[in-house]
């Protein structure tokens, strides 16, 4: 089988850069080992993802924000930085990003439901699902994968959307730095009887991380982060019992807590590629670039991954150029990592900070935070920083 571009993983990312390539006469293939029923109809799994402006926008140029009903975008307004046991937050205001809210948030679920019907309505797209990749290669005529059926796929261009942990990634020889944080972020969604404005909160309490994501009505997404056999109690308790440790955990701020969703956990593992492209090869997504969830980049990132690939690609294609180019590529490398590097090395040190509760560093986890919430410039950077508001 011969495509002009494989995308191995259909993923969000995988599955966006595929659609944002529909329509400009390139043949594209997306392998997957999942089953397509698990594509076309995703289970939730805790997942709910804060978007940026850019990123809306872009959902809207692909194609998918007109598929996900409404009422599953929740606006996110404004967000609180919380310490410790103190009431004290640094508040990042709406207002300063000029913006009616900072975000958005929507399930995972949805997200991967939309961008999978999007790409099957385009004839230009081809899905190869419950396939097994078996060697990964690429040479100056092209790049090559076997399947473990046998077939043989050739085409100009590989791009890997495989996770952070890909696979594809390592079988090119590229190496990625890896943090494991020692950690497990448990998700769910809760209602509670007292409102959260739409503000999000990232909670970093002494022995424990809170976040919560308001969601439509009286629900949020929480995400409790603790080491793994403390997140295993949580997974294990009686219902009754989680609510009443979750409600004690946010200190009843929200008053009484009732789960209305499954438990999830997740291991807290950061991951940056030492290299985002190779011969006839390019990351994207987690397998780029892996972010901590603290600055809630991590899909942002992706999407913008995807743009930019993509219109590098487009662009040589309008021209008749070579779509994969060494010189597009190490174009597409450089705007990445200018774009992902400076956030990915500073949430590293926040989440190093707000990690830590030495005494030292406790007071300055106090200081840091009561200064940055009277230095308004750095507020609006903050805030232009979550939004990225064009």
């Amino acid at each position: 089988m011969n495509f002009d571009i494989v995308i191995v993983g259909a993923g969000p990312s995988g599955l966006c850069f595929a659609q944002a390539l529909a329509g400009c006469g390139l043949r594209i293939a997306i392998v997957e080992r999942q089953h397509e029923s698990q594509l076309a109809n995703p289970v939730f799994d805790g997942r709910e993802i804060a978007l940026t402006h850019r990123s809306a926008q872009l959902m809207h140029t692909l194609g998918l924000w007109g598929r996900i009903d409404p009422s599953a975008i929740s606006p996110l307004r404004d967000a609180r930085v919380l310490n410790g046991p103190s009431l004290y937050a640094m508040n990042i205001d709406h207002r300063d990003s000029k913006k009616s809210e900072l975000g958005y948030l929507i399930s995972n679920q949805c997200i991967r439901k939309a961008a999978y019907e999007a790409v099957k309505s385009s004839p230009a797209i081809t899905l190869l699902t419950e396939a097994q990749i078996t060697t990964v290669t690429t040479d100056n005529a092209g790049a090559y994968l076997s399947l473990a059926n046998g077939e043989q796929i050739q085409a100009q261009l590989l791009v890997a959307a495989d996770s952070r942990f890909s696979e594809t990634r390592r079988a090119m020889g590229i190496a990625a730095t890896m943090h494991d944080f020692g950690k497990t972020m448990m998700v769910c969604v809760m209602e509670h009887s007292v409102p959260h404005h739409h503000v999000a909160w990232e909670w970093f309490d002494y022995g424990q991380t809170l976040a919560l994501l308001p969601m439509n009505g009286m629900r949020s997404s929480v995400v409790i982060t603790l080491p793994a056999a403390d997140i295993q109690q949580l997974m294990t308790m009686s219902e009754a019992d989680f609510n009443q440790d979750v409600a004690i955990r946010f200190k009843h701020r929200l008053g009484t807590m009732q789960l209305v969703s499954t438990r999830h956990a997740y291991p807290l593992v950061t991951a940056y590629a030492s290299r985002i492209v190779a011969q006839r090869f390019a990351l994207i997504g987690d397998a780029a670039v892996g972010m901590h969830p603290v600055t809630a980049h991590g899909f942002n990132f992706g999407l913008c991954s995807v743009e930019v690939l993509a219109n590098e690609i487009k662009a040589a294609q309008a021209r008749g150029g070579n779509i994969a180019a060494t010189a597009l590529l190490e174009r597409y490398e450089r705007k990445h990592r200018i774009r992902t590097r400076p956030l990915f090395i500073a949430t590293h040190a926040i989440a190093k900070l707000y990690g830590d509760d030495s005494i030292p560093a406790r007071l300055l986890r106090t200081v840091s935070l009561r200064i940055g919430n009277r230095i308004a410039p750095l507020k609006r950077a903050v805030a232009h920083m979550l939004t990225e508001a064009n």
